[in-house]
């Protein structure tokens, strides 16, 4: 049994108040210099702070097959998948250009820096410039064309088929 009460052993327990049983599913115990005491060990992952996050970087460009004009440089940091290895968040940047695009997972964007454009297959625009946030859903089909050097956060859904 744990004890009640304050770390130091000097305070009355909270008669209101009890301490979680360390056998049960999700805590662990933990023994120090004062009172033994339960420590809640989480069953979902922490929080992802991007100012302080670290992945992989990995630069790439659209596929030759896929390029309309440029030489685009793309760099992708993913820095969170879920468990389902459906959902996807990250960073992405890339330099002027180009290129086809056939969606078949949502994305959110939020631009950071730069500019581009996203135009469907019926000729219809999308101008976004740094801090606008639009959503490309699946299905989507056009080109998408970096203007000025842009970087986004990106949040990607893709369901299994």
């Amino acid at each position: 049994m744990l004890e009640q009460g304050h770390p130091s052993g000097g305070a009355e327990a909270d008669p209101d108040h009890e301490i979680p049983d360390p056998s049960a599913s999700g805590y662990a115990t933990q023994s120090g210099p004062f009172t033994e005491c339960a420590v809640v060990t989480p069953s979902v992952p922490g929080i992802i702070d991007f100012s302080t996050a670290t992945a992989v970087e990995e630069l790439s460009g659209p596929s030759p097959d896929r390029l309309i004009a440029g030489n685009p440089v793309q760099s992708v940091r993913n820095l969170f998948t879920d468990s389902t290895g459906q959902f996807f968040v990250g960073t992405w940047s890339s330099t002027p250009g180009s290129w086809r695009i056939r969606y078949t997972e949502s994305e959110f964007c939020h631009l950071l820096s730069g500019a581009i454009r996203l135009t469907d297959t019926q000729g219809l625009s999308w101008y976004f410039a740094a801090g606008a946030s639009f959503i490309v859903p699946a299905g989507f089909t056009g080109t998408w064309e970096v203007l000025e050097p842009a970087r986004k956060l990106y949040a990607i859904f893709e369901a299994k088929t």
